[in-house]
């Protein structure tokens, strides 16, 4: 017989309220508090958390406070990952983000999801679909990633947007709900280049 968690990470119906998930969501919850209640200077302590929260860190990586997660044992991140201020994460299914990731104040990334039936609502049923976010990606603030969702490698997600289907490689995205607006080339680093009088 599945357990809830079983169910929860094959995208099924299962049941939050299991004494399993009630209690690694309290585990993760202390662990939260305590990251979110460091002074700034303690950076080594907070990444510490995260390390021993999360599924996979990348060699190196800034979570800036306040964070909040359910599990943290379902998420994996990459190398040079960055998220500003208040980023939460519903990881009742796997979510999974690449390296050089950067990610803007008050985002919000779901797997969590309940059905539209209120019947099933009623009786504490819910389910979770993985997140996947490429390599080499920024995500503007005050975005919502939905379940289920993959967004491609190097593409970047407009602030505000609401995101409800697959966003693919190399462009830029925005919208409510999100849509590709564009994609990313060769002129758009040249402009940069120019503006701002860099190389490397």
């Amino acid at each position: 017989m599945q357990s809830e968690k079983e169910k929860s990470l094959k995208g099924e119906l299962y049941k939050a309220t299991d004494y399993e998930l009630f209690t690694e969501r309290q585990y993760t919850k202390k662990m939260i508090f305590s990251f979110n209640s460091l002074p700034p200077s303690d950076v080594d302590k907070r990444n510490e958390i995260i390390r021993k929260l999360f599924c996979k860190t990348g060699e190196k990586f800034m979570i800036e406070p306040p964070f909040h997660c359910d599990y943290g044992s379902n998420i994996s991140i990459g190398s040079n990952f960055y998220s500003n201020f208040n980023l939460i994460i519903l990881d009742c299914a796997k979510t999974v983000i690449g390296d050089n990731v950067l990610i803007g104040p008050n985002v919000g990334i779901y797997t969590a999801s309940h059905p539209v039936h209120h019947e099933l609502r009623m009786v504490e049923y819910e389910f979770a679909f993985p997140v996947n976010i490429g390599n080499n990606v920024w995500i503007g603030g005050n975005v919502v990633i939905n379940p289920g969702l993959t967004i491609g490698d190097n593409s970047v997600i407009g602030s505000g947007s609401v995101v409800t289907k697959d966003i693919p490689a190399n462009v830029v995205a925005a919208g409510n709900p999100c849509r590709v607006m564009r994609e990313i080339t060769e002129k758009d680093k040249i402009y940069y280049f120019r503006k701002f009088k860099v190389s490397y």
